[in-house]
């Protein structure tokens, strides 16, 4: 692809990332400058012409500072490419932010995923670029169009390749997560379980029960992201109650927040596979990251040229 035919911006949240992209496709950053004045405001200086070009903006919903920074910046981004005559400008969110605030689950709670959505559209931003949405519900927010990606494919790939899968037992840790483990199973033609949480009060959980067999199994629980890790672990823990050989965790988006992998290096778990939708604030010797650029930066090319997305929710891009 021509570095002339579109133009690629990284944000300040997953500059890695916007390398890895910006190599694949052999298209260089543009010279935009993202700063933060000391009174925490953020201001955006465009380098170059934009006018007419295509835009191409990569922000991730998290990164080492607040995530409402980032989202800001995101905002004021896509608003200066706008007044600088830009075409097209598409915002390239690996992990969409306040995607678990997707319905109103109590009174008076605001749909804050929903908020995002306007916020963006009412910016300039023509399109969206996603990977593995809470809801996919999410995608119906938007006037304009959005791609969801699948991190599936490539951590199908990586099963395929690195697990006995004469051993292993997919495991979700919630009923919310069933669908996606009982895609794995069917694609990988596993036996999966399931983990049902007995809540006695709002935002407590009581009791974790499981349903299905993991005795001297392989158990790999699948989820489409990991914060602050307790469910993790109290699930690993529940699996190896029940007779698990090993537990193995493999999720989307590894967000990691406070102390999360500290807790990740005490626990019975004994190995996290994530993908690189945002930054590891901190490393540590039990993860293992995928790198999920290629898949986005087909995304890119294919949306440039007018080809179909779908492809990419089925296949792996080497």
């Amino acid at each position: 692809m021509s570095q002339n035919d579109i133009k690629l911006i990284a944000g300040n949240s997953h500059p890695a990332l916007a390398k890895l992209i910006s190599t694949r496709l052999n298209i260089p950053l543009s010279q935009v400058g993202l700063y933060q004045y000391q009174s925490t405001e953020a201001s955006v200086v465009v380098g170059e012409t934009l006018r007419d070009e295509e835009v191409y903006i990569i922000q991730t919903g998290y990164g080492e500072h607040s995530i409402n920074d980032f989202l800001m910046e995101l905002l004021i981004s896509i608003h200066g490419c706008r007044a600088a005559s830009a075409r097209k400008i598409v915002a390239v969110i690996p992990n969409f932010p306040y995607a678990r605030q997707d319905k109103k689950d109590k009174s008076r709670a605001p749909i804050t995923a929903k908020l995002i959505a306007k916020l963006l559209e009412a910016a300039g931003c023509d399109h969206i670029i996603t990977m593995d949405l809470h809801a996919s519900q999410i995608q119906g927010f938007f006037h304009a169009p959005v791609d969801n990606l699948y991190a599936e494919p490539t951590m199908l790939k990586y099963i395929r390749d690195n697990m006995d899968l004469n051993n292993v037992t997919l495991v979700s840790p919630d009923a919310g997560g069933t669908k996606r483990v009982t895609s794995f199973a069917d694609k990988l033609d596993l036996p999966f379980a399931l983990i049902h949480k007995e809540r006695q009060r709002a935002n407590e959980v009581s009791k974790m029960v499981l349903v299905g067999d993991t005795k001297d199994r392989t158990c790999l629980i699948i989820d489409d992201m990991a914060d602050t890790c307790g469910t993790l672990i109290k699930a690993a823990r529940l699996l190896l109650e029940n007779g698990a050989k090993e537990v193995i965790a493999m999720i989307s988006h590894g967000i990691f927040s406070g102390n999360a992998i500290e807790k990740l290096e005490s626990s019975e778990i004994s190995q996290v596979i994530c993908t690189n939708t945002v930054p590891l604030q901190k490393r540590s010797s039990k993860i293992i990251q995928l790198d999920i650029s290629p898949v986005i930066s087909e995304a890119i090319r294919r949306l440039h040229n007018g080809e179909s997305i779908s492809y990419l929710f089925s296949h792996t891009i080497d």
